[in-house]
């Protein structure tokens, strides 16, 4: 039974306007007090020495092998063609130091065979870094 005829009940709302002030107030706050802490990088200090700079030339052994196969180790002609004289003028051309590199400098006409003495003399010598000389195509 519904003895109050005449009124209306009224329903309960919520005050968003009020909430949404405190919320911002708050939110200011925080902006505020906020610190920003900037990392730019690391900061490291190296030690220094005082050296001089010397540029270290490469020890290297350079072989030319011509188109008649004639054998040139560091300039210098070898008295045979086969893999002993040929090692023997690379132990010789090694000289003291650290290990060199074998630069095979080879005539495009050269037979392939010599390029192999080449590289077994150098094993044979106990030379293990070997490079090939090559030149750009001339237009």
């Amino acid at each position: 039974m519904n003895f109050q005829r005449g009124r209306f009940r009224e329903e309960p709302e919520i005050n968003l306007i009020a909430m949404i002030d405190v919320l911002l107030v708050i939110l200011i706050f925080l902006m505020i007090t906020t610190t920003y802490a900037k990392f730019s990088g690391l900061e490291i200090n190296l030690p220094t020495a005082d050296t001089q700079n010397t540029a270290e030339k490469p020890n290297e052994i350079s072989v030319v092998i011509t188109a008649a196969g004639e054998v040139l180790v560091n300039r210098n002609p070898v008295g045979g063609r086969d893999v002993i004289s040929i090692g023997a003028a690379m132990k010789r051309a090694m000289g003291s130091g650290k290990e060199p590199v074998v630069v095979i400098n080879a005539d495009a006409k050269a037979a392939h065979q010599s390029v192999i003495d080449v590289m077994q003399a150098a094993q044979h010598a106990g030379l293990a870094h070997i490079s090939f000389a090559t030149q750009a195509p001339q237009n």
